[in-house]
């Protein structure tokens, strides 16, 4: 039988595109969550119980420019039937792209930690975000801004301050869904000369599967001026599956 016109072109470009679609990298997501988990329960000469987790939820609608972020972390801990460590991070973020390398954002945060002294803390942030490296293994960004806080410690005293922010986040890719990432956070403030918070987190992910891997973190939480009998710095360190959705 005798094939029409452009029917051999016609085949060879049927079969053509799914390999060029294969070839292809997937699209972006829009949106991206993971979820960590660690628990650790000793008994017999040593009775401790720790339980930590955290989750994350990035929303990035397509082409729109907003980036929106909702986060949580917490973490207990008992030790011979006493509770040692009991802690709770809460936030949400909002980043909207000026250019292909600048974005402001706003944000808010809550924070209880009663074994730090606090009861409660609200902090309010706002600046501008600059990717100062932006390669395919390596990515670089810095922020500056300002922070303001409402804290009640444990006794009942309220505080009411207003701290300057710079942060900085690096990652590294070793390879697919593989890499470390040091963040870094600091907070003088603005009132107070004394004051200054520093917080640092170094991690590093290694996969297991594609929504399964391993995550490695060590966390720095420093405050020079603390609610008075607490100590300066607190450091976390925590190893566990990271779940992505």
């Amino acid at each position: 039988m005798r094939r029409p016109p452009g029917y051999l072109a016609v085949v060879l470009l049927a079969l053509a595109i799914p390999a060029v679609l294969a070839g292809q990298d997937p699209p972006p997501k829009a949106l991206l969550a993971t979820a960590n988990v660690s628990f650790v329960d000793a008994a017999g000469n040593t009775d401790i119980t720790t339980l930590s987790g955290d989750q994350r939820i990035e929303y990035s609608p397509l082409e729109s420019g907003w980036k929106l972020t909702e986060f949580l972390l917490a973490i207990y801990g008992r030790a011979d039937g006493v509770t040692s460590a009991n802690s709770l991070k809460i936030g949400g973020r909002a980043d909207r792209e000026i250019t292909d390398r600048l974005a402001a954002f706003g944000g808010v945060t809550y924070l209880r930690n009663r074994f730090s002294g606090i009861a409660r803390h609200f902090e309010e942030i706002a600046g501008l975000a600059y990717k100062v490296l932006d390669r395919p293994r390596d990515q670089l960004s810095a922020e500056l801004g300002a922070s303001f806080n409402q804290q009640r410690d444990i006794l009942g005293s309220d505080d009411a301050f207003v701290a300057a922010r710079a942060a900085g986040a690096y990652r590294h890719l070793f390879a697919e869904e593989a890499f470390f990432q040091q963040l870094v956070e600091l907070l003088p403030n603005l009132e107070e000369s004394e004051d200054l918070r520093i917080n640092t987190e170094s991690s590093l992910v290694a996969p297991l599967s594609r929504r399964l891997a391993i995550k490695l973190s060590y966390t720095i939480r420093f405050d020079n001026l603390p609610e008075p009998t607490f100590s300066k710095t607190d450091r976390i360190f925590s190893s566990g599956l990271q779940i992505t959705f």
